[in-house]
């Protein structure tokens, strides 16, 4: 007994910071309680030696508790699922844009992941100003739409705002030279979506489809309307919705064929794990919950 209230004496001491102790016994403490974290954590993706491992969110800048909850989910998920960058779908910043504001609803929120080196790559939503293609954090280089490559995975960011012929041309000329195994496309407005908030952007869609198609697009990643959806292969292209990492419309997404899975009752971020010809996935809640999960298979592979 008297033991048992000794331990619990420390244990109060150490919470309230009476008690002195060492950086050894903090670090052992602190991992004692991340490893209890981190043990209810439900994950889905392999973790595969040599596969390349991605976070994705989208329309995140609202800089409330919420989105700092996502992200940090985001960083318990990495304990266990050490991705080494996130794709952004776009509306990184609500609101003004002031120096400030890139701290507030961006860089003090992703602290953790940024010291720890994850590049973020963001594209344009309809709610941020051009001049985010210049911050360093967003890794755009000042340009407003780009290609990076990872493995055998090229990443196409996109400007869904003004889909011109300028880069359309480009579009179609990194396409056609492109011999990666996995063509991902991420930009802003969904080409299919079942929400009601906004819904698909069938003039878009018209626009981008048939270089998809003709180029051998293999996934296509969207945000803007505020929920998850996993979009059944259209044309054998596999399309995804995620635009809840700051901003939630609950109860937004309506009965469709269109729709796989959904999820609109809170906010969320993806992960993403490609081995080969298989790409896994797994769409996590604000509070850890696995809203989604499963493999996609390299189609033109399969042919």
């Amino acid at each position: 007994m008297r033991r048992f209230v000794f331990s619990l004496l420390i244990l109060s001491l150490v919470i309230f910071g009476s008690l002195p102790i060492s950086h050894g016994q903090s670090a052992a403490i602190g991992s004692k309680v991340a490893a209890r974290a981190n043990s209810s954590l439900k994950l889905t993706l392999p973790v595969k030696e040599g596969s390349l491992r991605f976070a994705v969110m989208g329309d995140t800048g609202s800089g409330t508790d919420k989105q700092r909850q996502v992200a940090n989910m985001m960083v318990q998920y990495r304990n266990i699922f050490p991705f080494d960058f996130v794709l952004m779908m776009g509306d990184n910043l609500y609101g003004s844009e002031s120096a400030k504001d890139f701290e507030t609803k961006f860089s003090d929120v992703y602290k953790v992941l940024l010291n720890d080196k994850v590049k973020f790559y963001a594209t344009l939503g309809n709610h941020d100003l051009p001049m985010q293609i210049n911050y360093a954090n967003f890794n755009m280089n000042g340009k407003e739409y780009y290609r990076f490559k990872k493995g055998n995975v090229a990443f196409y960011s996109l400007n869904s705002n003004y889909m011109d012929k300028k880069q359309l041309a480009w579009l179609e000329s990194e396409l056609a030279k492109d011999t990666s195994d996995w063509k991902i496309c991420f930009f802003h407005h969904p080409p299919y979506s079942s929400a009601k908030g906004h819904g698909s952007d069938q003039q878009l869609r018209e626009i981008v489809e048939p270089i998809f198609l003709k180029y051998g697009v293999n996934v296509v990643l969207a945000g803007h309307d505020h929920v998850y959806e996993r979009i059944k292969p259209q044309k054998g292209i596999y399309y995804f919705v995620s635009g809840a990492g700051g901003r939630l419309r609950e109860s937004d997404v309506q009965t469709s064929p269109l729709v796989e899975k959904s999820f609109d009752r809170d906010m969320h971020f993806m992960l993403f794990e490609v081995v080969g010809n298989q790409m896994y996935f797994q769409a996590i809640s604000r509070t850890g919950e696995t809203v989604d999960s499963g493999v996609l298979v390299n189609q033109r592979k399969q042919k």
